[in-house]
């Protein structure tokens, strides 16, 4: 024991030695540039100790009376301070459940200057916030390990949103950017989705390998309508998110009380092991996380930089700022190809929102801004490519033992336990409390659409042809493979974004021509990368059409020879 004691401290003495050299390296080698070009301003505040030092957090999100408190209180083994639980609105501020030495709720202004704590940042959304935000401290042996933060129940409708007094939105992209994981709860009971809450899970772009979902109060239906609901929820968030990876579901009813459908018991307990277990990885994993956020945040402040750089360089000597700022604004577009182009910085990197970033530079006076400095270049190229692998390599194998992890709590008395699976430390007794619809709801079947099949039409010219002698090609066999270019699907629709597509999300002809023609390729490659990827005939590229060029191009350029017919694998998702 004595040992195995030892190697543990030994791990934690280790991952607490490489983040200690990760804050110093951001302070040397990132921070100054992020200080030149205005970082703070365009995206997030610079990063303080406590963001380092910080336990690993989850972030409860969900329309109202989803169970995300009594998640909490489910997870926690008892009530927490500050708790408000029912079938209507309850929750009306942002709560974070953190550890202390004593029960008690500490107001949200003060939970922004506590020193040991990553709230600072919060300030910048001002008083209307830090009213309707505070900490609920309490000891618990689960929150040594991670933080909680439960957030307002979303509703449908303006009303909400214009009485909040402060950006929704905004602040839930800004604890989505800092957690470790995001729970999206819902009801099995009511899967709509409102804009609000639609809006919300559309900023968490380029956090989704944090999101996971949780269909809570699955006991109050049966077995079929459980299946029917699970696939409808599948189906809605592949509507918000437009990414083809499959979200995991977990199915559960994370509450203390007796299920109603006791044929679902062993699922139930299989999933909730499966999330448990997830919760648990997070404090493992949790030294890895910050460095890849600090690796997305050195490359995103890369690419700031220059485009300050470029911007200030743009602006006349004399005469004429007004004018020609108000014009690089306008074309924002053709400022962030020519970057991209001229630096060779992947598209991917930029910032994704074109009008948010521009009506930040309308506040600003582009004579003012810094160019960019080599030495700040050099060390942050030095920061991604020597040091980050060297603190990785100086990562703990298993940065915790399996034997010391997160306690969870103990569902063996409600369902047959798992043999497989070792029972969690019990749950303590707590006073119970109605569920809203008290028990099983009547739920409406609903059929998911059809996708409606277009006529066929007649091929357009290729515009990089040389004479319209080529036939048709043959549509690829439709088959269930992986799709190559999905792997960069992000980075090509960034880019794609940048061309301006029409209101029905495709480039004309012109548009599709001028962003084939800025990858420099010759004539004859042009012509057959049309062929291939524009292989509908009408004369446009969809966003996967164009994502299938950009892959094409990219195997040219790698000098390999394309191929006559498109590879059935390569053929778009939609069109198979």
């Amino acid at each position: 024991m004595a040992a195995e004691a030892s190697r543990v401290n030994e791990r934690d003495a280790a991952t607490a030695q490489v983040i200690d050299e990760l804050k110093a390296l951001y302070k040397e080698k990132l921070l100054p540039m992020e200080q030149a070009s205005k970082f703070d301003y365009f995206h997030t505040p610079f990063m303080t100790d406590a963001e380092f030092d910080s336990r690993p957090s989850v972030l409860l999100v969900g329309q109202y009376s989803t169970g995300k408190t009594s998640f909490i209180r489910y997870l926690l083994g008892t009530d927490f301070p500050g708790q408000r639980i029912g079938p209507e609105p309850t929750t009306d501020r942002f709560v974070a459940v953190v550890h202390g030495d004593d029960e008690h709720i500490v107001p949200g202004n003060a939970l922004c200057v506590a020193p040991d704590l990553p709230f600072r940042g919060l300030e910048k959304f001002g008083m209307s916030f830090l009213n309707k935000f505070e900490g609920s401290q309490l000891p618990n042996k689960v929150l040594e390990n991670i933080t909680l933060v439960d957030t307002p129940g979303i509703l449908s409708g303006s009303k909400q949103r214009d009485d909040r007094g402060y950006d929704f939105v905004q602040v839930c992209r800004w604890f989505a950017e800092r957690c470790d994981m995001i729970l999206l709860l819902f009801d099995a009971h009511k899967l709509d989705i409102s804009d609000e809450f639609r809006t919300v899970i559309e900023s968490f772009k380029g956090h989704d390998d944090k999101i996971r979902c949780v269909l809570n109060k699955a006991d109050q239906i049966d077995r079929q309508r459980l299946m029917r609901v699970y696939g409808a929820l599948m189906w809605a968030m592949g509507k918000v998110l437009k990414t083809p990876e499959v979200l995991r579901v977990y199915i559960g009813s994370f509450w203390d009380q007796p299920l109603l459908y006791e044929d679902l018991a062993n699922l139930f307990e299989k999933e909730e092991n499966d999330l448990m277990s997830d919760l648990r990885d997070l404090p493992r994993n949790s030294a890895v996380r910050k460095i890849n956020e600090l690796v997305k945040r050195a490359r995103l402040a890369k690419v700031n930089a220059h485009l300050i750089s470029y911007l200030k360089s743009q602006m006349p000597s004399f005469s004429g700022h007004a004018k020609k700022q108000k014009e690089l604004i306008a074309d924002l577009a053709k400022v962030f190809r020519t970057v991209h182009k001229t630096q060779n910085l992947p598209i991917g990197d930029f910032p994704t929102d074109l009008q948010a970033f521009g009506a930040k530079l309308t506040e600003l006076n582009f004579t003012k801004f810094n160019k960019i400095k080599q030495k700040h270049l050099d060390q942050t190229e030095q920061l991604l490519s020597v040091d980050i692998p060297r603190l990785m390599e100086q990562l703990p194998r298993q940065l915790y033992d399996r034997s010391n992890e997160m306690p969870v709590n103990d569902v063996a008395a409600k369902m047959a336990s798992i043999a497989t699976t070792p029972p969690p430390p019990p749950l303590s007794s707590t006073t119970s409390y109605s569920r809203e619809n008290g028990g099983a709801a009547a739920e409406e079947e609903e059929s998911l659409p059809d996708v409606p099949v277009e006529p066929p039409k007649p091929k357009a010219a290729n515009p990089f042809a040389k004479k319209a002698e080529k036939a048709a090609n043959p549509f690829a066999k439709k088959t269930a493979l992986v799709w190559p270019p999905g792997e960069k699907k992000a980075e090509y629709d960034a880019l794609f974004a940048t061309f301006n597509p029409n209101a029905e999300g495709k480039l004309d002809g012109e548009q599709a021509v001028e962003a084939l023609q800025s990858t420099d390729l010759d004539q004859d490659n042009l012509f057959k990368v049309w062929e291939l990827a524009a292989h509908r005939g009408d004369g446009m590229l969809d966003s996967e059409e164009f994502a299938l060029a950009m892959f094409l191009v990219e195997k040219v350029k790698a000098g390999e020879e394309l191929p006559d017919n498109l590879e059935p694998d390569w053929v778009p998702p939609a069109q198979r």
